[in-house]
């Protein structure tokens, strides 16, 4: 007779994963836990999930109205692409891109530099700069629009404008409190003893930062990276007042634009939001391992 040990090895610590199982009172073994899992998990697919469901099929339906839903195209067709490609979406989707790809580095970058500076060293003002940082997460863009939009007509100091370029819309978005913040929290929780340990062998700050630091950030790139990708593609008001004419557009703002004209049918409009949540779905696929392992190694700290 074969007995199934449920519990772990004397000597050994269970799982992250485990623990937090464990702590929640969910249990591995099939029983009345695991049959009421099943059954959260597939009442969350239909809420979330059916809507997605239907918009993917509407953007490949012949007759797609507003005021019906289905599942699956009725008269399967490639028409609203086609439609939506002769209005000028895919152009939009690509400035969409180029704004996307440039502001999410430039906040990376940013994000990287500063919460070494917060978090590994110590200066006058340092809560001063940090509550700075944190107010940015605190306004709505709804506030600044109008400063915003004057700064971007007639940059300080230079006196140039930035409207009709990307830089208007990179720029402003280059600087997120929520990316420092989380960055900061990771680099906070690395031992000073490694530090020590690496000036001791003669590094310097840079090396210090790609070289041992930044490693060690993963999980935190990866939460930054889809967070921050998510915060600039759903921008609207900034592109919006950052544009000197309609090519200047992203793909969010056309959408908004097109929603308004009479002779662009409900499909095309679909098939558009479809084209719009593609980079974000593969960004999140790309990412969401190192996004897990850094939400979960904050939960599990303590």
């Amino acid at each position: 007779m074969t007995l199934t040990r449920t519990t772990a090895a004397p000597g050994r610590r269970p799982s992250p994963s485990a623990r937090f199982d464990t702590a929640i009172g969910w249990s591995p073994q099939f029983g009345a836990n695991m049959a009421l899992r099943i059954a959260l998990c597939i009442l969350v697919f239909c809420i979330f999930a059916l809507p997605f469901v239907a918009i993917i099929s509407a953007a490949f339906d012949r007759n797609s109205s507003p005021t019906e839903i289905s599942l699956l195209p009725k008269t399967f067709t490639l028409q609203n692409f086609e439609v939506a490609q002769q209005q000028g979406l895919w152009g939009y989707l690509l400035n969409s891109l180029v704004i996307a790809g440039g502001g999410l580095l430039l906040q990376m970058t940013v994000s990287v530099f500063a919460a070494y500076s917060l978090s590994r060293k110590k200066f006058r003002g340092q809560a001063l700069v940090l509550l700075l940082v944190l107010m940015t997460m605190m306004l709505p863009e709804e506030v600044i629009g109008i400063p915003l939009s004057l700064v971007l007509g007639d940059l300080p100091l230079l006196g140039i404008s930035l409207k009709g370029s990307v830089l208007a819309v990179i720029l402003p978005v280059g600087i997120w409190g929520f990316s420092i913040f989380i960055m900061s929290e990771f680099m906070k929780e690395i031992p000073g003893e490694i530090e020590e340990a690496a000036r001791l062998d003669g590094v310097g700050e840079f090396r210090m930062l790609f070289t041992i630091i930044l490693p060690l950030c993963k999980p935190a790139l990866g939460v930054i990276g889809i967070f921050g990708f998510m915060m600039v593609w759903d921008q609207y008001l900034l592109p919006l007042i950052a544009a000197n004419d309609p090519s200047d557009y992203t793909l969010t703002v056309a959408l908004s634009v097109l929603r308004n004209d009479t002779t662009v049918g409900p499909g095309v409009l679909v098939a558009g939001a479809v084209m719009a949540m593609i980079p974000s779905l593969l960004v999140y696929l790309l990412l969401q391992r190192s996004m897990i392992r850094g939400i979960t190694s904050g939960a599990t700290k303590g």
